[in-house]
């Protein structure tokens, strides 16, 4: 499962809110739903993020294994 919990903290650590996010980078207020629930995202979203934020992926997302997630 992927979380974006570290996007969280990040977030809190910049000078960027949410509404920046969505009115100065072009975040749609989906993609902040999304992350909020941990749904998926696209790559191009998460560069989008990074960007915004000037931060590394790990500082949006981690991987946590789960029982939930789909059989390989």
């Amino acid at each position: 499962m992927i979380s974006y919990a570290p996007f969280w903290e990040t977030l809190k650590k910049s000078k960027e809110t949410t509404y920046t996010l969505i009115h100065h980078y072009r975040i749609s207020s989906s993609t902040i739903d999304k992350l909020r629930k941990d749904k998926p995202l696209n790559t191009t979203t998460v560069n989008d993020l990074c960007r915004a934020l000037d931060c590394n992926t790990q500082d949006i997302m981690i991987y946590i294994p789960s029982e939930e997630d789909q059989f390989l």
